[in-house]
């Protein structure tokens, strides 16, 4: 990459990540072109030039958001550290993501996931779900997931609350309770921690 595209690449950035804070703290509708220059220490024109109006700049950030939040997953199942730190840790993201994001913002992603061949479901798909069985390898390795359960099984498990949580009202109903659904999500009903008295 050239001395010029770097530049550009750097300034597209900059602006998207202007972008992602105002949204966050604002939600959209509210921020205007000229804040998100300003923040970015761009024109106006620079930002048209680059995202043409604001839906498609709005579409970008989104794409950013999710990239970052798929990027700290697949660290975090690549660090070594004990699984059960890491289940710890994986709901301790979703309760963070879910204070910093802004509903407005949150809405914009949910309507976008209701499509077909969304850019969230792409992405969880092509680079999530691997790293997702990478864990249930590693919980299961290490007896924290009932070696009895197949890998189809878990998987059919986890496809099911990605495809019920495509419904609106459902999604709306995850943002300020995303803290429980984790927990139950990777504990269950009971919590690993209670298994062993249920004999199962």
């Amino acid at each position: 990459m050239d001395g010029f595209k770097r530049r550009s690449e750097k300034k597209k950035l900059d602006i998207i990540q202007a972008s992602f804070l105002l949204f966050m703290e604002y939600g959209i509708q509210k921020v205007s072109i000229s804040e998100i220059a300003k923040k970015a220490h761009v024109s106006q024109v620079t930002i048209y030039n680059y995202f043409e109006n604001k839906h498609n700049l709005i579409y970008e950030t989104y794409k950013f958001y999710i990239d970052n939040e798929v990027s700290d997953f697949i660290k975090l199942v690549k660090e070594d550290i004990p699984f059960p730190e890491k289940i710890k840790k994986l709901i301790l993201q979703s309760r963070q993501a879910s204070a910093q994001i802004h509903e407005e913002f949150y809405q914009y992603m949910i309507q976008d996931y209701s499509k077909e061949h969304n850019y969230l479901e792409l992405s969880y798909t092509e680079q999530v779900l691997p790293y997702f069985d990478e864990l249930i390898h590693e919980g299961k390795k290490n007896g924290f997931i009932d070696k009895q359960l197949s890998n189809q099984v878990i998987m059919m498990y986890i496809q099911m609350f990605a495809e019920y949580t495509k419904k609106e009202e459902v999604s709306m109903a995850l943002l300020p309770n995303s803290e429980e659904f984790s927990k139950v999500f990777f504990y269950g009903l009971f919590g690993y921690k209670d298994t062993n008295k249920l004999n199962l």
